[in-house]
């Protein structure tokens, strides 16, 4: 994909065209309250460049989990 980059411009056997995808990482994560704040500045400190693509962050609550192999539910399931 690509957001504010717009990708750039190369020139290929004499022809130029514009490259609009740029790698992209996504990580998904579920954890427990407790480890969120450790995680986010982990994040943060760690994906920041300065630069216009350095990404984002979504936090959003999950109200249950549940292993589907033996049933625990919760922080047990994580």
């Amino acid at each position: 994909g690509h957001g504010r980059q717009k990708g750039h411009t190369e020139v290929y056997r004499g022809r130029e065209y514009t490259v609009d995808l740029l790698p992209k990482v996504k990580l998904e994560m579920v954890l427990p309250d407790e480890m969120v704040g450790e995680a986010v500045n982990a994040i943060l400190n760690s994906a920041h460049t300065g630069k216009i693509g350095d990404g984002k962050v979504f936090l959003s609550r999950v109200d249950e989990v549940i292993r589907i192999r033996n049933q625990q539910r919760g922080v047990a399931a994580l």
